[in-house]
């Protein structure tokens, strides 16, 4: 797996793995059993990813199981690394919980006399008259926001370098913080709004870059470099900020 994709991995819990698609392999690597989830995907590549439930495999199907787990081995030490590190709590959503929002906490406050959700300063007022549960209403909040936030920012650096985009979405993928089609469809994770709003700008180069070239190669990143001349500092501060992000 390139460097490039392992730092745009995203650290979030999956549901448990009876219920993922996929199927549930046992590989004897150096440092004992691992036990792996590969899941086929209409992908170019392979991918790891992991979680509280262990390591999942994302491959087209015309890897072999055997050429995937050589890659698993080639990773064996990323993948124990990434196995040894603290899992986040969930995100207790209750009033006065500090959420964080483009790089700043907020603190929630639950009014109990309308259903409207406002940002106030470092306050996010979530009304809950109509019986809506906390946590529907301020995610339903947060993606709409986003997909302004979202669309402002492709509009903007596409226009200035003359890319074509078809249109902005949310995705809501567990291992990737955005994607691009070949017809020009860019999606980006509504959890980019929990980050400092450079971060985002990053992943908009990032994903905005793959209009012209659909890989990782010396000139994505040269094109990501104009689209966004401090990406390599804002790929390890994604990496390392995204570790720590509560999971909602």
């Amino acid at each position: 797996m390139s460097q490039a994709l392992k730092q745009l991995l995203l650290p979030f819990d999956l549901l448990p793995w009876l219920e993922k698609p996929g199927r549930v392999r046992q590989l004897q690597l150096a440092g004992g059993v691992l036990g792996y989830r590969l899941v086929r995907a209409r992908r170019r590549s392979v991918a790891l990813a992991v979680d509280a439930e262990g390591l999942e495999v994302r491959a087209p199907r015309w890897v072999s199981v055997a050429e995937v787990e050589t890659f698993i081995r080639e990773k064996e030490r990323w993948i124990r690394k990434r196995l040894a590190e603290p899992r986040r709590t969930p995100f207790v959503w209750e009033n006065g919980a500090k959420l964080p929002w483009l790089g700043r906490p907020v603190t929630l406050a639950l009014r109990a006399d309308n259903d409207a959700v406002r940002l106030c300063g470092d306050t996010l007022e979530i009304g809950l008259a109509d019986g809506a549960g906390l946590r529907a209403r301020a995610l339903e909040w947060i993606r709409t926001r986003a997909l302004a936030f979202f669309g402002e920012r492709v509009d903007t650096l596409s226009q200035c370098h003359g890319l074509q985009v078809t249109g902005v979405g949310l995705s809501n993928a567990r291992t990737r913080w955005g994607s691009c089609g070949s017809e020009g469809r860019v999606l980006l994770n509504w959890r980019l709004m929990l980050l400092p709003a450079r971060l985002a700008d990053y992943v908009v180069a990032h994903e905005l870059a793959h209009l012209r070239e659909l890989n990782h190669s010396p000139r994505f990143w040269a094109l990501v470099g104009r689209l966004y001349p401090d990406y390599r500092s804002a790929r390890r501060e994604l990496n390392e900020l995204s570790r720590m992000l509560p999971d909602l």
